[in-house]
């Protein structure tokens, strides 16, 4: 039988991972439990909580001196002791039950953070890009042409081609008046 046992032991999984006090189906998950925590914490602030843990008290203080003595359970006397237990009790359970539910609610708060901060890198990054593409368009534009000084540029043009063939009409007439006649040709003939 020894053998037996040793032969269900996992050797796959660390020993520390390893349980036999309950079957990997009956227990309750960790996420389930946090709900359970958070369900807790959440109600035990609301004022019908408060309302109904008020009317609870009262009618266990009116009952335990009002009623009969032989049908009450907790004596005025020493003070409603079983009171003051199941108080205590619901006290002592309440507390680690919202240390829980404030912690999970913590680790939300980190991941949330984190994913603010990651998210606020990626915005600052692709501003710093846009900025640099709007620099750069306004550099460009800067360098580009404008139609007005496309214009002026074409007129200038214009006026230097003008001038030249003023110019060159101004040195062929000059060069046909300095050019002589041929020697054949007589003058008026």
């Amino acid at each position: 039988m020894a053998r037996a046992n040793r032969a269900d032991i996992r050797l796959d999984a660390p020993k520390g991972l390893r349980s036999t006090v309950l079957p990997i189906r009956q227990r309750v998950s960790r996420d389930r439990f946090g709900r359970f925590t958070e369900w807790i914490a959440r109600n035990m602030g609301t004022p019908v909580f408060l309302l109904g843990l008020t009317v609870f008290c009262a009618a266990w203080i009116v009952f335990n001196t009002v009623a009969p003595e032989s049908w009450r359970f907790d004596s005025a006397a020493i003070g409603f002791t079983a009171l003051t237990l199941i108080l205590s009790l619901q006290a002592s359970y309440a507390a680690p039950l919202i240390l829980l539910a404030q912690n999970r609610q913590d680790d939300r708060d980190r991941v949330q953070i984190e994913q603010d901060r990651q998210r606020a890198e990626r915005n600052l990054a692709d501003t710093e890009y846009l900025a640099r593409e709007v620099v750069a368009l306004r550099l460009a534009i800067k360098d580009m042409a404008s139609k007005d000084f496309i214009r002026a540029e074409l007129r200038s043009m214009l006026e230097e081609l003008d001038r030249r063939d003023e110019a060159r009409e101004e040195d062929a007439e000059a060069e046909d008046a300095a050019t002589p006649a041929p020697r054949g040709e007589r003058p008026g003939g």
